[in-house]
């Protein structure tokens, strides 16, 4: 039998300028703690989550993107501007709504180490 991804749990090792500094950025956008140690563990509700390492590299990680699919983008948009990020973590600050080229409507969030992150409004299902 061929195993399937089903189940299964994906995480992306990131970068931290500051561990502490990341830790409290991605607490405060709502990631969910799992695990505080020698690295940081974080989930979101599905879809598996991130892990912080004490470790940077600035070409790696000003060049790392990750995308976050969710349901409510505008929702997310008034949260994302609510925390002022450039203000307590020292951010640039985040992109606004907006549809590209490629046909999907995102948001752009860069974390304290220069990850940037797409969050993408989710297609609607055509049934």
């Amino acid at each position: 039998m061929r195993p399937t991804l089903d189940n299964t749990v994906l995480r992306m090792f990131l970068p931290t300028q500051d561990f502490e500094v990341s830790k409290a950025f991605y607490e405060a956008l709502g990631f969910a703690k799992v695990l505080d140690g020698e690295v940081a563990i974080y989930d979101t509700a599905a879809a598996g989550g991130i892990i912080l390492q004490r470790y940077y590299q600035q070409d790696w990680a000003e060049n790392l993107m990750l995308s976050l699919q969710v349901d409510d983008l505008d929702s997310w948009w008034a949260h994302i501007r609510s925390l002022d990020l450039p203000g307590r973590f020292g951010v640039r600050p985040p992109a606004p709504p907006k549809f590209y080229p490629w046909g999907l409507r995102e948001v752009h969030v860069i974390d304290p180490a220069g990850v940037l992150w797409h969050f993408i409004q989710s297609r609607l299902k055509e049934g």
